[in-house]
């Protein structure tokens, strides 16, 4: 089975560098047989990487602002990122890049990690720390949504 992590966001800008934070840490210390892509501020650019390897499974992490407590993790429907407005810092919206990617790829999870503090040269809070520290962890043993719970319009 073909694995992508696609890490999503900007580690110059706060908790918005939760993506690229798990995928440091997945290159210092390889967790499950995941092909690992740095998307950074610019996932689109990673489009062609992505459909060469025609994964079973992409899983995209970034930093979401879902109205929820920092740090909280929630499996996000890639059907529904349009309609839910959720804020990203990226050039382009990630249900556009699922969409190019859709014919390509077996099953896509969007997993969104709440952000606290997004702002040029903030530190990252430790509340997001934990939460890249808990989808690494979760990364060897994945399985369908990795265990996470989804995001539901109550939140």
């Amino acid at each position: 089975m073909t694995k992508v992590l696609l890490c999503v966001g900007n580690s110059m800008m706060g908790d918005d560098g939760a993506g690229p934070l798990l995928a440091e840490k997945c290159r210092a210390a390889p967790c499950g047989d995941w092909l690992v892509i740095d998307g950074g501020s610019a996932p689109e650019n990673d489009v062609v990487a992505i459909r060469e390897q025609r994964p079973d499974l992409l899983l995209i992490v970034d930093a979401t602002d879902m109205l929820l407590s920092p740090g909280e993790i929630r499996v996000i429907d890639p059907d529904d990122i349009a309609d839910m407005l959720l804020m990203t810092t990226h050039n382009m919206p990630l249900n556009y890049l699922i969409d190019q990617l859709k014919d390509d790829v077996g099953q896509v999870v969007f997993l969104g990690i709440q952000p606290d503090l997004v702002g040029f040269c903030y530190p990252m809070t430790e509340a997001v720390k934990n939460a890249v520290d808990q989808v690494y962890r979760h990364l060897d043993d994945w399985v369908g949504d990795g265990g996470f719970a989804a995001l539901t319009s109550e939140a």
